[in-house]
């Protein structure tokens, strides 16, 4: 089944308790609290929005296939996570999602997106450099607990690298 079996939509308060499942799953061991999902999608609307979040719906239904959300501050932006459930990885849909995100920051008028990504994950690096971010420097015991160093990756322009695919 390919990324492109699934469908893209805001992500809302209901769909918080099927996410934490998929944040569970795929990071065990720092996965985020409901509160911190409340949080979030609580600045995805009205007059202080600084939040995108899309989830990635199975059109079987059952469990989000995937979800990613972005923090926007002036012309910045900040991918906030980007999560695939396993049997949906190698399928392109951490590219869909990943070129959502860059949309919107571009529409939000960002010129630079910043994200963090364990200093192990080498696929997500490996995307990630795909869409034309380059590592910044490394963040020591960012990722707890466990004291997982993050790397720290930039990307100017949203929108203008012909790679993202």
């Amino acid at each position: 089944m390919t990324g492109s079996a699934v469908t893209l939509r805001a992500m809302r308060w209901w769909d918080i308790e099927p996410v934490l499942a998929l944040e569970r799953e795929v990071f065990p061991e720092d996965a985020w609290t409901p509160g911190m999902f409340w949080s979030e999608l609580a600045l995805t609307a009205g007059p202080r929005r600084s939040r995108h979040y899309v989830l990635a719906e199975d059109p079987a239904g059952g469990s989000p296939a995937g979800y990613a959300g972005l923090a926007v501050a002036g012309d910045q932006a900040d991918v906030q996570s980007i999560a695939v459930a396993p049997n949906r990885q190698g399928t392109g849909l951490g590219a869909r999602l990943l070129t959502d995100l860059l949309s919107a920051a571009g529409a939000a008028g960002c010129g630079e997106v910043f994200l963090e990504v364990r200093v192990d994950n080498a696929r997500a690096q490996r995307l990630y450099t795909r869409f034309g971010f380059e590592p910044l420097g490394i963040r020591r015991g960012y990722y707890q607990p466990g004291n997982h160093d993050a790397l720290v990756m930039r990307r100017s322009a949203p929108g203008d690298h012909p790679d993202e695919s």
